[in-house]
């Protein structure tokens, strides 16, 4: 259960094509009549493809890590290789990093601002994803060509103060653009160029760096945390807990090319790849929680865990499983239309407890089948940051940091602005909405529940549901159970190692950087057990 994809962009609103093979880029920087020309209005657009799809790697093995899927029996029992996560490390310096770089030096020499911007808050929120993923990382100097073809490791603590001084750096190039619009918006597959958006985006991005070192510097991420939040319509989400700014890469629905979400690719073609987690269907069963609907399709009414034939549909893997699949591909459960773009779930449930408010079977009609490569649209989406992010992170500062915000309003927000989201994309992608009554109804029966909680209580109940949330961003989920072990995670069947505190460096990073020395071995086993600089 491991994929690998080549990568194309074509046509100049940089669609993306993927299939399976060995990782490969082609740059639409190369110009045979003028290769020393960027065309920002091209390459920048193509670092936004590039990062996306480069991410799928990470993006599914995090998720296996967090129990949201299980893309790989190695990783769902915690046993990393040095190509676990090759392809996102390799993808994101050979291609994404490296075209951001281009931008960055080509725009400023032509006072293209806006560009110069956008650059720099896309490679500030990548570059502070990579130490949070694997720690200390080639930084200050990487992105220097044929210069030094072996640059050294930073550290990550080092890389963070780079990144928010980046983050200023381009909301102050975006204030040298006296217009709403920072580029075409033919140039930005994210926000169309806009101005106000990018901005929100950039201060979204520090208010989640800022809570995640509040573990190591608690007093800095306080004060920060505070002036953030003292406007908090410069925010993604704003005053009006609106998901209109979300930071997101939308894929396409097109097969030819293929540019549909990595998820739907591979498990509505002629395989199946990935099981879902057993313990994420359980919490949201068990939860009476409506989003079940949308994140998992059944392909059969009956199958359960184990491929047995007298449960309700709902068959995944629980974490840490590391006996053989059985020929079950076309009766387990998959990926359903968020965020993946495949199908909602509108079949009957056959044990759904007569309490349920929720998850019931009200108006459900459908039925089930074997998915296949026209069901669905594919085009789903990337949640990088979003609202309900931003939400929670403000209710989990407030609770451990005393910031003075709203951690109870700041909790519900974060609920509704999930499902309204997800109701939202259903909607226009063949799935049903979710009313705006049980949106809140199912919102004011979590309040309640955070009322009656203690403090500890309270936390957890906040990280539960930004997990839940969290569904389809493997990483964000990573980074808060480091942060604060919250939820708890089922234990494993057959763990081969212990939870993975970094991720394992690529082998080809190891084998040709020359600056490690003869300590690359020891480097990539440390990995598995040491934290990262904001995790204590």
């Amino acid at each position: 259960m491991k994929f690998k994809h080549i990568i194309y962009t074509c046509g100049l609103a940089g669609l993306i094509s993927v299939a399976g093979g060995c990782n490969k880029f082609v740059d639409i920087n190369t110009d045979p009549n003028n290769p020393t020309t960027a065309d920002l209005a091209l390459l920048l657009p193509s670092t936004e493809v590039s990062m996306a799809a480069n991410m799928y790697q990470l993006n599914s093995g995090t998720g296996t890590f967090m129990q949201h899927t299980v893309s790989s029996a190695a990783l769902s029992r915690y046993q990393q290789a040095g190509t676990s996560f090759d392809d996102s490390w390799n993808g994101f310096y050979s291609q994404t990093l490296n075209d951001l770089e281009t931008v960055i030096k080509s725009g400023t020499e032509e006072e293209q601002w806006g560009y110069v911007a956008i650059a720099k808050m896309e490679k500030a929120y990548l570059v502070s994803l990579m130490v949070d993923m694997w720690g200390d990382i080639p930084y200050t100097e990487s992105q220097k060509g044929q210069e030094n073809v072996s640059p050294a490791f930073d550290k990550g603590a080092a890389i963070y103060e780079s990144v928010l001084t980046l983050i200023d750096e381009g909301i102050a190039d975006a204030g040298k653009v006296s217009a709403g619009t920072l580029i075409p918006a033919t140039s930005d597959m994210i926000y169309n160029g806009a101005k106000s958006a990018w901005i929100s985006m950039a201060k979204s991005l520090k208010l989640k760096l800022y809570n995640q070192i509040r573990l190591v510097d608690p007093a800095r991420a306080t004060t920060q945390i505070k002036a953030l939040i003292a406007d908090p319509s410069t925010l993604i989400g704003g005053t009006s807990n609106s998901n209109s700014l979300d930071y997101t890469f939308r894929f396409g629905a097109g097969q030819n090319p293929n540019n549909r979400h990595p998820w739907h690719r591979s498990e509505y073609g002629g395989g199946k790849n990935f099981y879902m987690c057993q313990s994420l269907i359980d919490l949201l069963f068990n939860a009476d929680d409506p989003r079940l609907r949308y994140y998992v399709i059944r392909q059969n009414g009956t199958a359960g865990l184990n491929n047995s034939n007298n449960s309700n549909g709902y068959y995944g893997r629980n974490p840490g499983d590391g006996t053989a699949s059985p020929a079950d591909q076309s009766r387990r459960s998959t990926f359903g239309i968020y965020p993946a773009g495949g199908l909602y779930d509108n079949a009957p449930i056959n044990n759904l407890p007569g309490t349920n408010q929720f998850l019931t079977n009200d108006g459900a009609i459908g039925s089930l089948k074997v998915v296949g490569v026209t069901d669905g649209s594919g085009a789903g989406i990337m949640p990088y940051i979003t609202n309900a992010m931003v939400k929670f992170i403000r209710a989990e500062a407030a609770l451990t940091l005393n910031t003075g915000d709203d951690a109870r309003q700041n909790f519900r927000d974060g609920i509704t602005a999930s499902l309204a989201s997800i109701s939202t994309y259903a909607s226009a992608n063949g799935g049903a909405a979710l009313s705006p009554a049980l949106i809140n109804s199912f919102a004011d029966n979590l309040v309640n529940q955070y009322d009656a909680a203690d403090a500890a209580g309270k936390l957890n109940l906040v990280m539960t549901q930004k997990y839940i949330a969290n569904y389809g961003n493997g990483m964000e989920a990573y980074n808060d159970y480091r942060r604060t072990g919250l939820p708890v995670l089922r234990t494993l069947l057959s763990p081969l190692n212990t939870f993975p505190l970094r991720l394992y460096y690529s082998e080809t990073e190891l084998t040709a950087n020359t600056s490690l020395g003869g300590n690359a071995s020891q480097l990539q086993t440390a990995q598995q057990t040491t934290p990262v600089f904001w995790d204590k």
